[in-house]
């Protein structure tokens, strides 16, 4: 990932100085880690601004509900160069290409920019312990649960995630004591930064729950993946910490790299089968999970019992890093479990968002191979006695791009009836890596999966409202908002609009 941008391009500051009050505008403010940001900075008094386009809830509801206007479009006039609106600092997310309208009146101005990781860095963070959440799987529930339980044991931290934690309904907090929390995203920062946005998060502490190929946009293979990673690893100091899964073949690759590399940071690792923390005697609740922690280093210990009201070994997992992590920092291990006991999860992450004619609806962010595989499993796992529909649209980077095409007949294998969208918006993608919805129904047919690929919502609603009955589940995966497939599934099952 190179950090040179074009010869002659205007450059970002890199040092931000802002007066109280002064007027921050933000490129991309929809986007879950910048809609949080436009909080922190509207919470600390500063004027905020931004545009966005493919506005959509829980974000956009949240920028509402705090009193932030969403200007539509990457515009050249949203600056207001030259005028009394013009704005003090512009912080730019990283769907923002050079290309834009407005990027280019940016580059073309003197107003000051930065990007969003650095913003957070230096403006937010700054010299309080960063707790930095990272990985290809598990980050905004793992990072959800962290923040959650450092503000039961009255730490006051801050926290930037992009989710929102049903305990907190909110993806952001300006700290009032020495404590940050925030999901480490390995995406890269902005198109005159291409470095991982977690390179600017100043970690301490970091928790590392796996490492798989993804964002196949900015990295071409696992090796460069890991190598981002890495990155991550060798910011942290001698006297931090890194708790990581056992059970990651590729983060043993990395620990092994950092070593040799001269990472000196205490290592804390955590698994089903193995580890420093492990969780044995995991059993399903009517609310959640059960498990035992056992410390396999720290015999004298006695087996802590952890509840959570989540599903999935995975999210099993999740607990345990969280744990792990804030036992290992010192603190008392029945707290931590009553927090964890008590944390609501994450909206979007497993939701219910309904039960029309007592027909389940959840809703899920699910997007990577492995996450829809473990996502449907769980689900089938809660609801055993259910069919399960799977609902994907494939509208991420990575997925709508063929470099899964077989792992995702995989994944969505394992449910009961599959209904597959076309993949969101491919123009900027060569046709020859272009990912097909076709196929991938083609190939779940061949393995005797009732899959079928709908062109619309309308039509995916359509055929839920014939085939759904009560006692079913909808299991919807995108993340995105799917055109509103949401309310209108809800609007539709309900027993008055089905149809006979």
């Amino acid at each position: 990932m190179s950090t040179n941008g074009p010869a002659g391009e205007r450059a970002p500051v890199s040092e931000i100085r802002l007066q109280p009050g002064a007027h921050v505008h933000l490129m991309g403010i929809c986007g879950t880690a910048m809609a949080s940001l436009a909080g922190l900075l509207k919470d600390r008094g500063f004027k905020v601004t931004g545009s966005d386009q493919n506005v959509y809830p829980p974000m956009s509801t949240q920028l509402e509900r705090i009193g932030i206007a969403i200007m539509e479009g990457y515009k050249r006039e949203n600056l207001a160069v030259g005028t009394e609106n013009e704005p003090d600092l512009v912080i730019v997310g990283n769907v923002i290409s050079r290309q834009y309208e407005e990027a280019q009146a940016l580059l073309e101005s003197s107003i000051p920019f930065t990007s969003l990781p650095a913003a957070m860095g230096q403006l937010v963070i700054a010299d309080r312990h960063s707790i930095v959440v990272a990985g290809t799987h598990g980050k905004t529930t793992t990072t959800s649960l962290c923040a959650w339980i450092a503000d039961r044991l009255g730490l006051d931290p801050g926290f930037l995630i992009g989710g929102i934690p049903k305990n907190f309904d909110v993806s952001y907090r300006v700290p009032t004591g020495d404590w940050f929390v925030i999901e480490g995203d390995e995406y890269d920062t902005a198109f005159f930064d291409k470095v991982p946005k977690f390179t600017h998060y100043r970690p301490r502490s970091a928790i590392l729950t796996s490492v798989e190929f993804d964002h196949a946009d900015i990295y071409k293979d696992l090796a460069d993946v890991k190598s981002a990673f890495l990155r991550l690893l060798m910011l942290l100091p001698e006297n931090g910490l890194l708790v990581t899964n056992a059970e990651d073949e590729n983060i043993a690759d990395l620990i092994s790299r950092a070593k040799a590399a001269g990472f000196k940071a205490r290592l804390v690792t955590f698994g089903i089968e193995c580890g420093d923390y492990v969780a044995r005697n995991i059993r399903s609740t009517e609310t959640g999970l059960e498990f035992e922690v056992h410390r396999t280093v720290d015999g004298s210990k006695p087996p802590m019992k952890v509840a959570v009201q989540l599903l999935g070994e995975y999210n099993v997992k999740n607990a345990l890093a969280a744990f792990a992590l804030m036992e290992t920092l010192g603190f008392e291990a029945k707290q931590i479990a009553d927090a964890i006991a008590s944390f609501k999860g994450v909206k979007r992450r497993q939701e219910i968002i309904g039960r029309p004619n007592n027909i389940t609806v959840i809703e899920d962010f699910a997007h990577h191979p492995t996450a829809v595989k473990q996502t449907i499993h769980s689900v089938q796992m809660r609801y055993p006695q259910a069919r399960v529909f799977a609902v994907f649209e494939p509208r991420s980077a990575t997925s709508r791009r063929n470099v899964f095409q077989k792992d995702y007949a995989e994944a969505l294998g394992v449910g009961h009836s599959v209904l597959v969208a076309p993949p969101f918006n491919q123009n900027n993608i060569p046709e020859d890596q272009r990912f097909s919805s076709d196929q991938l129904v083609s190939d779940l047919l061949a393995k005797g999966v009732d899959a079928r690929l709908c062109v619309t919502v309308d039509e995916i609603v359509g055929e839920l409202k014939r085939s759904a009955r009560p006692g079913d589940v909808i299991l919807v995966m995108s993340n995105g908002g799917f055109g509103g497939i949401y309310e209108k599934l809800l609007k539709e099952l309900e027993p008055a609009g089905r149809e006979g």
